[in-house]
């Protein structure tokens, strides 16, 4: 998935292509800022308040909304994400399909390319599904299963990075010490590095873990405790 535009920096960073041409974000009126925020929300793309500020929230559900519509994924409102937006077949952000060639039966599978994880039950189901956070330069495609590696433990429900956070419900499932956790927490006050609604983008990279909300967590720490496929693709 392409980098957006950096989190944060408000409406005057996002642009709207007309005729090629780039055009400032307060060019959006702040009614159609806010129409744009609701839809995202009733979506399932968690934009936030809809207060026609185009910020961070706004900007990563962009995100979201453009990789489970199959658009190039900016984080910016330019006029195709705009029109298909607003449209009638515009894709759910919080329930998508699952990809092609990943196989059958009971497998994880986790999409690089759209920020996104599956855990499917041996009839092919989807039992859960949500975004994730993770850096495709220590994760490689292909397929593992969850388990011990290189000595370590398949599962850990306190691990540690070795410093001042913990990655909790960490399920083991490549060599030697990636795997699934919650976004990892401050051991001083239990607080998560970044918000949930982060996930599902790249605008975070892990250090080669898969990094889910706490809630996704505790499904995967269950959905794996034995040895489970997990099926990575781009």
């Amino acid at each position: 998935m392409r980098l957006f535009a950096r989190l944060g920096v408000g409406a005057a960073a996002l642009v709207v292509a007309v005729a090629g041409t780039a055009i400032p974000a307060d060019a959006l009126t702040i009614s159609q800022n806010k129409a744009a925020q609701a839809r995202l929300n009733k979506l399932g793309c968690t934009a936030g308040p809809v207060d026609g500020k185009v910020g961070a929230m706004t900007q990563a559900a962009t995100v979201r909304f453009q990789s489970a519509n199959r658009l190039s994924q900016s984080g910016s409102l330019n006029s195709t994400t705009y029109a298909r937006l607003l449209a009638s077949t515009a894709k759910r952000c919080d329930v998508r399909p699952v990809p092609a060639r990943t196989g059958s039966g009971r497998r994880i599978v986790i999409s690089q390319g759209q920020n996104w994880v599956w855990l499917i039950d041996a009839r092919g189901k989807v039992v859960r599904q949500g975004g994730i956070i993770d850096n495709p330069r220590y994760l490689k495609a292909g397929t593992y299963t969850s388990g011990a590696k290189c000595g370590r433990a398949a599962r850990i429900r306190k691990n540690t990075d070795g410093g001042r956070l913990y990655l909790n419900n960490f399920v083991r499932f490549a060599p030697c010490g990636i795997g699934f956790h919650q976004i990892p927490t401050y051991k001083s006050n239990g607080r998560q590095i970044h918000a949930d609604w982060l996930l599902g983008t790249n605008s975070k990279a892990s250090h080669g873990c898969i990094r889910v909300s706490a809630s996704m967590s505790a499904s995967i720490w269950s959905f794996a405790a034995g040895a489970t496929r997990v099926v990575v693709i781009r």
